[in-house]
């Protein structure tokens, strides 16, 4: 891959997860502050995960055999930023859940079209995948960091009257805004989301060109995602199926409770990170992901498929262990963010560059909405449905939470995933030629 087409692809990563990144995190503050009821919030919430599901054969399909993937990505984020846009101006709930569904039915699928997009300009996409699905992480990155500065209480510090730069930054970074200021402010997420997806849908223009597999070329079947789910037929494909959807549900135990958790004062139990610093201690996580992403080729290539991602597995396993049985110790809990990267790079990372290698070049979007449906949507929608259960009426008295039973649940499932992997997961040794990349067959 020339240099040019590298930096283009990885720009294409950094506008796809600041869209995302941007809105995602302060979301579950800012539904209650709408007056939306618990059950229209849950409906919001899950616009994402239910995108994830119809997107596998409606989206991809039409990615994989009637459109140039960089048009679709260009016309998807046109229609679907303006949608998120939009969500900043307004408050009644079906408007908001319209609006809402509309941005993630056309959102969710780019992101298996970004990864086909890339891939079909590797040539090794073991080695090179990692540094472009890197500028991913950085786009997240960015969309966090911005709202420490963006979301304080500018009277405040105007009223310290800081002296010099180190007082001035002391004075913005301890003057977060709280209450209601906070709750309208947060509508500015919605504002950036909306500016960065159309951005990419005029960026999208300078991509490589990727064209659609037509029925017909290369023995391509009418039905993409169909082509694509016949491979579940393979032990060693419904076994990783299955243990990314038990991933993905780790994967969303940490943003469902990671946020409340670490503001949760050291006398009820918790950490006692101040709020304006939560969304940074989080992101300390993609940080590491960036560094992850860099031996991300090496690793692949050392231990192969099955023990790279037991790693990543683990990583939940390590993380929730030290919530559990260190819950007040501020000092572990932000430490230990740093293995999020491990968890996302050493298995999602290298589920999508496996799909590519063992999925047919025909169905690659498809192939990749196939596992997209896990991470994005079963698995989401699971926690969304079991985490909220288990904080509120299993774990929680009154106002005081169990955080060591809590966390000791999803540190129990990402060991029995685990063993798991390792004892059903055998691929067969990687095919050769028209895949992107030739691999390890373990």
């Amino acid at each position: 891959m020339n240099t040019s087409t590298r930096i283009k692809l990885f720009v294409m990563m950094v506008l796809e997860f600041v869209i995302w990144g941007a809105w995602l995190p302060l979301i579950y503050g800012y539904l209650p502050s709408l007056g939306f009821t618990p059950l229209q919030q849950s409906w919001i919430l899950n616009a994402f995960p239910i995108a994830a599901i119809v997107g596998m054969f409606f989206s991809n399909q039409f990615a994989d055999r009637n459109f140039a993937a960089e048009r679709f990505l260009a016309f998807s984020h046109l229609v679907g930023g303006t949608a998120i846009f939009a969500l900043a101006f307004t408050r009644s709930f079906w408007p908001f859940f319209t609006l809402m569904m509309v941005h993630c039915l056309l959102y969710v699928p780019t992101i298996s079209i970004c990864n086909s997009i890339a891939f079909a300009s590797m040539k090794d996409a073991q080695k090179e995948f990692g540094g472009i699905r890197m500028g991913g992480t950085i786009g997240w990155v960015l969309a966090a960091w911005p709202f420490t500065f963006i979301l304080v209480d500018w009277d405040k510090v105007h009223a310290a009257n800081p002296e010099g730069l180190v007082a001035w930054l002391g004075a913005v970074l301890s003057s977060g805004l709280t209450g209601e200021a906070l709750q309208k402010a947060t509508r500015s997420t919605y504002i950036v989301a909306g500016i960065a997806s159309l951005v990419l849908a005029a960026y999208s223009f300078t991509l490589p060109h990727t064209p659609p597999k037509k029925v017909g070329e290369s023995g391509a079947e009418n039905l993409a995602w169909l082509e694509a789910m016949k491979l579940l037929k393979k032990p060693f494909v419904m076994v990783l199926w299955i243990v990314t959807l038990v991933d993905s549900f780790l994967l969303y135990c940490y943003f469902n409770w990671t946020g409340s958790f670490l503001g949760t004062a050291q006398a009820a139990g918790g950490p006692g990170i101040a709020g304006n610093w939560i969304m940074p201690v989080m992101s300390i996580g993609q940080v590491m992901e960036i560094l992850t992403m860099l031996v991300l080729g090496v690793t692949l290539k050392r231990l192969g498929w099955r023990t790279t991602m037991i790693i990543g597995i683990l990583g939940h396993s390590a993380r929730f262990a030290i919530y559990a049985f260190f819950p007040q110790s501020a000092a572990l809990i932000v430490l230990v963010q740093l293995v999020h990267g491990v968890c996302y790079a050493f298995f999602f990372a290298t589920v999508y560059i496996f799909v590519d290698t063992y999925f047919p070049k025909d169905t690659r979007a498809s192939a990749q909405g196939l596992f997209n449906m896990m991470i994005f949507g079963f698995g989401n929608i699971a926690a969304n449905l079991i985490c909220p259960w288990l904080k509120q009426s299993v774990y929680t008295v009154g106002t005081q939470t169990n955080y060591t039973s809590l966390f000791l649940v999803p540190t129990a499932v990402s060991v029995i995933a685990a063993i798991c992997l390792a004892l059903f997961f055998r691929p067969p040794a990687a095919p050769a030629p028209e895949s992107a990349v030739a691999a390890p067959a373990h």
